[in-house]
């Protein structure tokens, strides 16, 4: 599956975004989706995570609250509403798809393919 993160961009503090994944090339709802972040210098981190027919969510501690996540197995999208921006949400974001059933939700290595990531930088 082809993964092409969009909706980035400049956001004041408090401010909101909608990110959004468009998936091709294979069937999207056989695929758990989720968002990961990454800062300069850091590692990738989770921020959340949905199951195949939408129906359960996960959130870091972090972001939990803050946004959500959602997907359209119509459209083959994935989105992320983020909702009171802090600094610390400046990253770029990137959507990943994962086949395996259950194990664990934040681990990189457990999605298998991933979009090429979009700019979140949020201005205090």
């Amino acid at each position: 599956v082809q993964l092409q993160a969009s909706g980035g961009g400049l956001v004041q503090a408090g401010g909101s975004l909608r990110l959004s994944c468009a998936a091709s090339g294979r069937t999207f709802s056989n695929y758990a989706m989720g968002w990961f972040r990454q800062a300069p210098g850091k590692e990738r981190e989770f921020v959340a995570a949905v199951t195949w027919t939408g129906a359960s969510t996960y959130y870091s501690e972090s972001t939990k609250g803050r946004f959500t996540i959602s997907r359209d197995n119509v459209e083959n999208t994935l989105y992320l509403q983020m909702n009171s921006l802090k600094p610390e949400d400046a990253a770029v974001y990137y959507c990943a798809a994962r086949v395996r059933y259950g194990g664990n939700w934040p681990t990189v290595s457990e999605y298998d393919y991933w979009g090429q990531g979009t700019q979140v930088t949020v201005s205090s």
